[in-house]
């Protein structure tokens, strides 16, 4: 049996707007770099993501936004006997709407008109499962419904009597919302405060295992759960939609010379997000300013792949994540006709250093990935070559628990050689502990002597000198 929102959306005869200003492009607007047949599928996308039922779209060049109805006269008046014509029951803007400009739009064409930001809080409402996502969801619904209260409705202009015997003027009923909003959206950031403690609770008792975490970030529908599920052989959800994925998950991941990391999924982002819903995942983003390593998946085979990442650097940039830490990964290779696949592999198609190409359906390119993750994780970390006698368990054990042992070799006297990299937190435990025969400092240039398979090689550019070590935050 359907859940009363999906029958409702399913009935929702839905037209999709798409005005985009045509001097974006001259001004260097983020967005201006966007085909505009793409940024028009995407926002039928969104739509669709709830299932409404989406009868067609128009694409609109404006010279200049009009303060009361966003587009012109003209055009406001042609989409109002479209919308008539066709029963349309809900018009959906590809654009930020002030309040006066949502109104009057729904006086003009006599249905419910919704702005993108309205569109992309209800695919979060509906796709929130753990009650952190809802109370994460609904403070960004407040926060949006706060901006509406402008005298909207004529509801919102009554008044109340106030206390006393002979009453007073009250508060209006707008002010009265206003408050009550104020005081929900008070409570909701006093309970994700107490979420954000239990999150640094958690990195700390991981942190003392310890395990490096590992972030998947991108634009929404880029394969990031796809690729989540290859590499830790979970079975989290992985649609072809938009913001598949909105609580965050995170399994373990098991690196090619038996270390271990978390791998956390993220929340997709998206061209325009919302800067209430940036605020209100900061808690489940923190996930992401914690990580050693932020793979930056993108979708190759999109026809706006490059603008795509743009948009994810932005956000990245603005919620203060260093460029040092991310490795860009380049999805769904398995789309490319053959022409782009060999383009890619001769290094024409452009990129960061490092990029590397995998598809996260067939298995392709992981291996390398998965080397790739291992050796910047090394980075700042020391190999130690110690020997243990054949009865200390107990050392053997603490060093699988606490180092990534690399190799290990038992002699005909029963000694246990051991090769363990270990993080610098831990080096002084390990040599006060054990000795150290031999130390050998993981650099950049030394990871990579061991892991070089495991780069993408067409999309390297040619070593000219030594690798200084990255930095690690």
């Amino acid at each position: 049996m359907r859940r009363p929102e999906l029958a409702a959306a399913l009935n929702t005869r839905t037209y999709v707007v798409c005005p985009y200003l045509s001097a974006w492009r001259a001004n260097g607007d983020r967005g201006a770099a966007r085909a505009p047949e793409a940024r028009r599928e995407e926002a039928c996308g969104l739509a669709r993501a709830i299932d409404l039922d989406v009868r067609g779209s128009s694409l609109i060049t404006l010279g200049a936004i009009r303060p009361a109805t966003y587009l012109g006269k003209g055009k406001v008046e042609e989409l109002a006997a479209l919308v008539k014509a066709e029963e349309i029951d809900l018009v959906v803007m590809d654009c930020a709407l002030s309040p006066v400009q949502q109104r009057n739009l729904e006086k003009e064409f006599k249905s419910k008109v919704i702005d993108r930001t309205g569109l992309i809080l209800e695919i979060f409402g509906r796709r929130a499962r753990t009650s952190e996502g809802a109370m994460q969801v609904e403070l960004a619904h407040l926060a949006y419904q706060k901006s509406r209260l402008v005298r909207s409705w004529t509801h919102l202009e009554r008044q109340r009597g106030g206390f006393g015997f002979l009453g007073g003027p009250g508060e209006t009923q707008i002010e009265t919302d206003r408050r009550l909003i104020q005081e929900r959206i008070i409570r909701i950031e006093r309970d994700l405060e107490g979420v954000k403690k239990t999150r640094a609770l958690h990195r700390a008792s991981r942190s003392d295992v310890p395990y490096p975490i590992v972030a998947l970030v991108g634009y929404t529908n880029a394969g990031k759960s796809t690729l989540f599920n290859r590499l830790t052989k979970a079975d989290v959800q992985a649609a072809d939609m938009l913001f598949a994925t909105l609580d965050p998950t995170m399994r373990l991941l098991k690196l090619p010379h038996g270390g271990a990391a978390i791998l956390s999924d993220t929340v997709g982002f998206i061209s325009e997000l919302p800067t209430m819903l940036i605020s209100a995942f900061r808690a489940t983003l923190e996930e992401v300013l914690a990580a050693d390593v932020v793979l930056h998946i993108r979708d190759i085979s999109h026809e706006d792949s490059e603008a795509q990442s743009g948009d994810v650097d932005g956000i990245l940039a603005d919620l203060g994540v260093s460029a040092e830490r991310v490795i860009e990964v380049w999805n769904k290779l398995d789309r490319l006709d053959i022409d782009h696949r060999e383009g890619i592999a001769a290094g024409q198609t452009r990129s960061r250093d490092g990029a590397l190409a995998v598809s996260a359906l067939t298995g392709e390119g992981v291996e390398r990935l998965l080397g790739a993750i291992e050796e910047r994780l090394a980075q700042g970390r020391t190999l130690v070559d110690l020997t243990l006698d054949g009865t200390d368990g107990q050392g053997l054990h603490w060093l699988y628990q606490h180092t990534e042992v690399m190799q290990r070799e038992t002699s005909d006297e029963g000694r246990i050689s051991v090769k363990v990299r270990v993080a610098p937190d831990k080096l002084e435990r390990v040599k006060r502990r054990f000795g150290a025969r031999r130390l050998e400092p993981q650099t950049a240039l030394s990871a990579r002597s061991g892991a070089r398979s495991a780069r993408c090689k067409p999309l390297e550019k040619p070593q000219t000198g030594p690798t200084a070590p990255a930095k690690r935050r």
